[in-house]
């Protein structure tokens, strides 16, 4: 496309559904909610507002629109101007990075199965492209990126509410330098579900990777790891389940292996990591039986596989899950025993080895990709939290527990920041506000994790795993005791016969108390830890490197303290950084796409909070900043708070807003802060904003790319007129002429600009005659680009709604590399033939010199070699190959002739071209003084002698029609050239274009409306000189302007093309105001607002 346009998969919808931002909704309730959701689900819009929180609604289907073509939709627009998208909050919250200057963080909540883990995803791919950086950015970019596979192959497992669930809470810390390039990171991992390592509820899977191994590994593998059925494993063949509908394990296998790879996991690593996931799954069929008493080992073979690939001593694996060593203290001496297990305590004491490998694996792995892109230093960073979501199974147990009291810390921190801690700001503002209610679930978290006065959930548990030495049910009916005593009478607490109810914010669950004294307790018993430092493996040794010599004594931590702890550090983390929200909802339990549970969706909106958030974001306002951050981020609007603002904060705010119009019902005015209402408000600052710097920007650059420009064309001129030095004629009104490169004006030409690149720069572009078999001319434009040629034609739609209409065409593109050789005649005219392996092109183009010599330069850069240039006035060409028809050749011959037009005689296969002498072959043109001033006209007249006027009927290379002639551009490109035909130099040159036109590269910015539009005031102490001159004396009437004083005028005769930057071009009867006759003969004057120099001759005085 020639400009870039806001295209987008809604915008061609007729149908609206519902409303994009829901703060809108004419009913704020939950019904209304829910049917506003649906809405959108159904017509596949999965993502809707609540102001700036993003509500998602997981599809269970993969959705158009997360290509490149939405990345660069979405990237630096504002959110109001496409539709709802992850990418929006997301640039969003990178744009605020790099302008406040502050840590970000986004909070991805909803139950299991909402989409939580593919949202954090696109979040770190869209970050990952549109943020720039070099190779080692680019590295840490991959590492991010790869540490996705990766994690979710150790930590992701079926459920049967999520056949990705994540199994592990993750906050992954992206890092950024000064300049938003992403320069390390940090991954934060919290409570892995180990328990899944060594059983499954019915319908579920394992980790994936187990799968993967299974059905990815390669035949040495399989030889090596002992790899069979996955229904031959204990530990994987519990719950019946080893497939998943839509997951190949087998491709998602080498993406794991690869993203190892990616991180910087040496092979030799690599097989060990498969190792431990193959003797863990040779563990699980070590299995008992009861003698005496006690157990012994079933099937000692089984023994030889898990000890062959963990490095140990078989017999030393039999002993340690059989019996534990104990310590006892008898008269002040300590006495180690060996305790033999039994059968149930055997069958513990292997799990709790086979969750403790698994488990320190998978820390080694997070800590693998940390040191991958750690950085020395912190500057800005982006936090994405991605974590277990709420969930309710038939039975839950302590994993449940754990999983929700993170999700109900998560939702407490949502009410702080957007409805307990926004009200209370307005409150402490002085902000007329009517308090909204809503329901804290800070109860319920204190009823989990309270210290004391009532201790909570957790505290309770720990004393009870302090205390009680006994296992299983002894200490689990104890614990039930105990919370009833302690929390029995809370309101959100109950009890039941196998354990206890909490309400929790999203509903009631409840908890089997069954193993949750051992599954907190987390105890890894010495034995084991000795047995695995005796691994001949070096990297096994490594995961195990306690120091039992110098073990400290004292209660040890528990599953409950360190949950407690992480989750606590989390919240901190989150409360240092600007909160963005993704709220995610599961539409079914079907995980279908189109399944629409109305009670279930409801069910979520109820406990999201989603009316309250609706009402708090409705009444209150969308933006609020202190008064000294809002003047330093829009100082720039105005020159009195540029580059300081010397008076009160509070009215340099207020100044501001004034400045650009915002009306009073839009803002506020708080004892420390501005408080803006619509983001549409804030939107209008930050593009006044960036106008102003535009602007400035564009004067600067201006300024700079004159004085390249003026370099570079003055040295390209010399370049070029050496390539025709001694070989060819010059004309005496080309050879000091200043080279532009652009004549068509590309840049404000879409039709002509679709058909190049998109970032495809361009050398040159001119109107030319390409001549056919015939050595009939028509307009074609020519453009050149770094690799190709394009020739582009016009016709005239036959068919459809546009028929009748002109359109551009692309004839054809000739890509550079291909041309073999430039044919030129040694006389003066503009004649150029393109020889390419399959055909030429006959073209005629006044800039000739100009485009030959770029095309030399393109050339040498793309095939390491000089174009071949040949110089003979006698020139064969081969044409184009059409029909039955052969392609055959056709001839130029060059003759000497009167004067500087050409004249053409076509003969068979053969034209004739005469013209006159031209300038000598070794001229050279005269250098310039300083390029610069001739703008200014402060050189004088050019070096050469005005042009004289055109003789006979042609002038310039326009006939003279009467002044309404309406001859279209368009009908002169498509009307072929006819007969022999008598021109000057400058015959393929069209008429200029009217006023207003966008044929040639013009400057149409009015600078007095923009600066009205952006209600710039003055500036500088003229600006300030004027406007107290200004305020002194009335204004002057409408429609009595000044009197001026009458130049003297003349009428064009013949049409004039500039042949320099200082000169001005004219149509035949245009008139022009003198400025200033010269005897040279090259007259100043003044045409549509352009001063210039013309030749005199041209014009005759009115």
């Amino acid at each position: 496309m020639g400009s870039k346009e806001r295209y987008h998969w809604q915008s061609h919808n007729v149908k609206q559904s519902g409303v994009d931002d829901m703060v809108l909704l004419s009913k704020i309730t939950e019904e209304a909610i829910v049917e506003n959701l649906k809405k959108r689900y159904l017509d596949d819009y999965i993502f809707t507002y609540i102001g700036s929180v993003l509500i998602s609604v997981n599809p269970f289907k993969q959705m158009p629109y997360f290509t490149d073509r939405e990345i660069e939709i979405y990237q630096g627009a504002a959110q109001y101007e496409n539709p709802p998208h992850i990418y929006a909050l997301t640039d969003n919250m990178y744009r605020n990075m790099l302008i406040d200057a502050e840590n970000q963080c986004v909070i991805i909540s909803g139950e299991s199965g909402a989409g939580k883990t593919v949202a954090a995803k696109y979040i770190m791919g869209y970050i990952s492209k549109v943020s720039g950086g070099g190779s080692k950015v680019q590295h840490v970019k991959d590492i991010i990126l790869q540490s996705n596979p990766l994690l979710e192959a150790f930590g992701n497992a079926k459920t049967v509410r999520n056949n990705n669930s994540s199994r592990f809470g993750k906050y992954v810390e992206i890092q950024f330098s000064r300049g938003g390039e992403p320069d390390g990171g940090k991954i934060s991992n919290f409570l892995l579900e180990k328990s899944r390592v060594v059983s499954q509820n019915e319908n579920e899977r394992n980790f994936h990777i187990y799968y993967q191994l299974l059905e990815g590994a390669s035949a040495e593998q399989v030889e090596n790891l002992g790899i069979a059925d996955p229904t031959y494993y204990f530990y994987l063949n519990q719950s019946g389940t080893y497939k998943v509908d839509g997951t190949d394990d087998k491709k998602e296998f080498n993406e794991t292996m690869n993203a190892m790879q990616v991180i910087g996991i040496t092979a030799e690593i690599q097989m060990m990591v498969l190792q431990i996931i193959g003797g863990i799954l040779h563990l699980g069929n070590i299995s008992f039986t009861e003698v005496g008493n006690y157990a012994e080992v079933e099937n000692e073979a089984h023994l030889a596989f898990p000890a062959f690939l963990l490095g140990i001593n078989e017999m030393k694996l039999r002993e340690k899950v059989t019996s534990r060593k104990m310590d006892s203290k008898w008269g002040g001496k300590t006495e180690s025993i060996n305790m033999t297990l039994n059968v149930e305590q055997a069958g513990y004491t292997r799990d709790a080895l086979s969750k403790a490998l698994y488990a320190r694996l998978f820390d080694y792995l997070v800590d693998a990709v940390n040191k991958a892109m750690q950085k020395p230093y912190e500057e800005y960073s982006i936090g994405v939290l991605d974590i277990y979501g709420f969930e309710i199974f038939q039975k839950n147990g302590f994993e449940q527990f754990c999983i929700n009291f993170v999700n109900e810390k998560l939702q407490q921190i949502f009410i702080e920041l957007t409805l307990k801690a926004e009200q209370e700001e307005y409150v402490q503002e002085g902000i007329k506000w009517t308090p909204i209610q809503y329901f804290n679930n800070k109860i319920v978290c204190d009823l989990i994790e309270n210290k004391l006065n009532p201790p909570g959930i957790m505290s309770v548990l720990d004393d009870v795993c302090a205390t009680m030495h006994a296992t299983g049910e002894g200490a689990d009916s104890t614990l039930l005791q105990k919370l009833q005593a302690a929390v029995g009478g809370h309101e959100h607490f109950n009890s039941w016969n196998q354990g206890f109810i909490i309400h929790h914010y999203a509903g009631k669950v409840s908890y089997d108390v069954n193993g949750f004294c051992e599954r907190n307790r987390d105890v890894l018993f010495t034995d084991l830890i000795e047995l695995m430092q005796t691994s001949e493996y070096p990297f096994i040794q490594m995961l195990f490197p306690e120091n039992l010599q110098n073990e400290k004594k004292g209660r040890p931590t528990t599953a409950s303290m360190k949950i407690k702890k992480q989750a606590n550090d989390l919240v901190s983390k989150l409360m240092k950084c600007t909160p963005h929200y993704i709220r995610c909802i599961k539409p079914n339990e079907t995980k279908r796409p189109r399944d629409w549970e109305e009670s279930r969706v409801k069910h979520q909106v109820e406990y999201l909070g989603l009316k309250e958030n609706i009402r708090v974001r409705r009444a209150g306002f969308a933006y609020r900043r202190a008064f000294p951050k809002f003047i330093q981020r829009y100082a720039i609007l105005t020159p009195e708070t540029w580059p300081y603002w010397r008076g009160d904060e509070r009215q340099g705010a207020l100044h501001l807003l004034h400045s650009v119009n915002i009306d009073t019902d839009q803002y506020q005015m708080g004892k420390t802060k501005v408080f803006v209402k619509n983001p549409e408000s804030l939107f209008l600052l930050e593009e006044m904003r960036e106008r102003k710097f535009d602007k400035f920007a564009r004067t600067i650059q201006k300024a700079w790319r004159k004085y390249i420009a003026q370099r570079k064309y003055e040295q390209m001129r010399e370049e070029a007129s050496s390539i025709l030095y001694n070989f060819k004629e010059r004309r005496r009104n080309s050879i000091n002429r200043n080279f532009v490169g652009d004549y068509l004006g590309i840049e404000d030409r879409p039709e002509l600009r679709q058909f190049l690149g998109k970032r495809e720069r361009i050398d040159f572009a001119d109107s030319v005659t390409k001549f056919d078999r015939r050595f009939k001319g028509i307009k074609r434009d020519l453009i050149l680009s770094a690799k190709y040629i394009y020739l582009i034609g016009r016709e005239k739609v036959k068919k459809g709604p546009e028929k009748g209409q002109i359109k551009e065409i692309l004839k054809r593109r000739i890509e550079i590399q291909n041309i073999t050789a430039v044919s030129m005649s040694t006389r003066q005219d503009d004649f150029v033939v393109l020889h390419e392996p399959e055909y030429d092109s006959l073209l005629e183009s006044i800039f000739k010199t100009e485009f030959v010599s770029l095309l030399c330069k393109r050339t040498e850069e793309l095939t390491h070699q000089k174009l071949q240039l040949k110089f003979a006035d006698s020139i064969q060409f081969k044409i184009k190959k059409e029909g039955w028809g052969g392609g055959g050749t056709r001839n130029l011959i060059f003759t000497r002739g009167q004067g500087d037009m050409v004249v053409l005689k076509p003969a068979g296969k053969t034209l004739n071209i005469s013209i006159g002498d031209g300038l000598p072959k070794n001229s050279k043109p005269t250098r310039k003084g300083v390029v610069a001033q001739s703008r200014r006209f402060t050189k004088g007249t050019p070096n050469r002698a005005a042009p004289p006027p055109p003789s006979g009927q042609c002038r310039n290379g326009a006939p003279r029609f009467p002044q309404n002639n309406q001859t279209k551009q368009d009908q002169t490109y498509s009307r072929p050239m006819k007969g022999p035909r008598i021109c000057t130099i400058s015959s393929e040159m069209p008429s200029l274009p009217k006023q207003g036109a966008t044929t040639k590269a013009r400057r149409t910015t009015n600078n007095d409306a923009n600066m009205e539009f952006m209600k710039v005031p003055d500036q500088g102490v003229a600006g300030v000189q004027r406007r107290r001159s200004v305020s002194q004396r009335p204004l002057p009437g409408v429609g009595r302007p000044k009197p001026q004083t009458q130049r003297p005028r003349c009428r064009a005769l013949y049409q004039y093309t500039g042949q320099d930057v200082d000169e001005i071009s004219f149509n035949v009867n245009d008139i022009i105001e003198i400025l200033l006759e010269d005897p040279s003969g090259w007259w100043k004057g003044r045409l549509h607002g352009k001063e210039g120099l013309f030749p005199g001759n041209y014009v005759e005085k009115i």
